[in-house]
């Protein structure tokens, strides 16, 4: 009897029940959901010649940061490719080989190459698009552009009730600017599959992105509490909750959803979420002008020098940075500065300049130094986008340059950006900041 995966490709197995494992493992993992790691291990049992459901494993373990579980599955995947696997499953490895061995721009390339050929190979299709994906940490400032063309490419091959392409494209239209037609895929995604954590967490993008904060509070709070504290984003999709919460001007209510969701010490969340989650968000509590409860700064340092000793990563490092200025620890976030400005002299980080850049500006905020500060990010707002992540996540950056530029004195250039960031999207904040410029 011939298998095949939830997309109609076929799948080298004799085994029903490997088949069955490894189709319900591959759906949850691609919703974030709990359970996937279970599924496909029994799809492995099932059959331990499943070359798929081993790379399928791997794959689950990179998301989850257990790099040393993820590079050995993988290495198995491979061993178990045979002349009796079909030359898409063989792709299928070797691109997820790549990804998993961190040779992230040839993973790029053989995944692009790979989804012209097999479209509807889901599992190859998601490496690139995603605020974490292959094109977002690429370091190339019009990822999110790359994201919708990749989508609006492979369209064709998908029905219009996919829960999982209706949530990548959607989110991936949301974020370049479509944010409406986006957002409306998005809701027709979840309504088809509600137990999607990708989906909940890209609805908040999309609400996000409408300034429709008292939406993606609502949404959170009648979501959230169906999706297990094990789920990967479970403390990421709360720190949303905080973010609506700040953009109001409560941050008490941040606070205590920091407390109890987002700070290390809770989540289960990835540590690469945990950190630049606590670092952003801190940072901007502080930024804004609230206070941040006495021993929250050191905590969240401690954390995130245990979890990330080197430096190196375009989008970590400047969230490092913010804690370490934070902190008021400059000898090392000297030492951070001196190694980023080697890699990126030798070309080893894609992002290039803009990753030190802005531990240099983070530093001169914290220190005082506003002029200094808008020296540094001003000629540069157009690589932001460099590092990667979200444009939630990347705010924080441009949030620290307006906040420097009114206590710099430079109410011109204040108004000029607060007007065009409320031409994207409407801000209760940038509201309330361009009325006190104006007074």
């Amino acid at each position: 009897m011939a298998h095949f995966d939830n997309h109609g490709l076929s799948l080298s197995t004799a085994s029903d029940v490997a088949a069955a494992h490894y189709r319900d493992g591959v759906a949850l993992m691609l919703a974030a959901w709990p359970g996937a790691g279970e599924d496909l291990d029994a799809a492995i049992a099932a059959d331990p010649d499943s070359a798929l459901a081993h790379a399928a494993r791997a794959r689950l373990h990179a998301m989850h940061a257990q790099l040393v579980e993820a590079r050995a599955r993988i290495a198995v995947a491979q061993e178990k490719v045979t002349a009796a696997h079909s030359e898409r499953e063989a792709s299928h490895v070797d691109v997820l080989a790549l990804a998993v061995n961190g040779k992230s721009q040839e993973a790029l390339k053989a995944a692009l190459a790979h989804a012209d050929r097999w479209p509807r190979d889901t599992l190859i299709l998601s490496l690139p698009i995603g605020a974490f994906g292959l094109f977002a940490f690429s370091g190339m400032v019009e990822h999110n552009q790359a994201k919708v063309d990749l989508c609006e490419r492979h369209a064709a091959h998908f029905a219009d009730d996919d829960w999982w392409f209706l949530t990548y494209r959607g989110w991936s239209l949301a974020e370049n600017g479509e944010v409406a037609r986006g957002r409306a895929m998005l809701e027709r995604a979840i309504e088809l599959r509600r137990q999607n954590a990708n989906c909940a967490h890209a609805l908040a993008h999309a609400m996000f992105e409408a300034g429709a904060n008292h939406e993606a509070e609502a949404l959170i709070a009648g979501w959230l509490p169906e999706y297990d504290r094990s789920g990967i984003l479970h403390g990421h999709i709360a720190w949303h909750a905080a973010l609506a919460a700040l953009e109001r001007g409560d941050a008490d209510t941040a606070l205590a959803i920091y407390d109890g969701t987002v700070r290390h010490s809770v989540s289960l969340g990835t540590p690469i979420n945990i950190v630049s989650d606590a670092a952003s968000l801190l940072w901007r509590l502080q930024a804004y002008g609230h206070a941040v409860p006495e021993g929250l700064w050191e905590d969240a340092a401690d954390y995130a020098r245990r979890v990330f000793p080197k430096p190196g990563h375009a989008f970590v490092d400047p969230h490092m940075a913010l804690l370490e200025a934070a902190t008021g620890d400059r000898a090392a976030l000297g030492r951070r500065l001196t190694a980023l400005d080697e890699l990126v002299a030798k070309g080893a980080i894609g992002a290039g300049a803009i990753v030190p850049a802005i531990g240099r500006a983070a530093l001169a905020f914290a220190e005082g130094d506003y002029a200094g500060c808008v020296h540094i990010l001003e000629p540069m707002t157009v690589d932001f986008a460099r590092i990667g992540g979200s444009n939630a996540q990347r705010e924080v950056i441009e949030d620290t340059l307006l906040v420097a530029l009114m206590r710099a004195g430079e109410v011109q250039k204040a108004r000029a950006l607060l007007d065009r960031r409320l031409h994207r999207r409407p801000s209760p904040r940038d509201t309330r900041w361009l009325t006190g410029l104006a007074a």
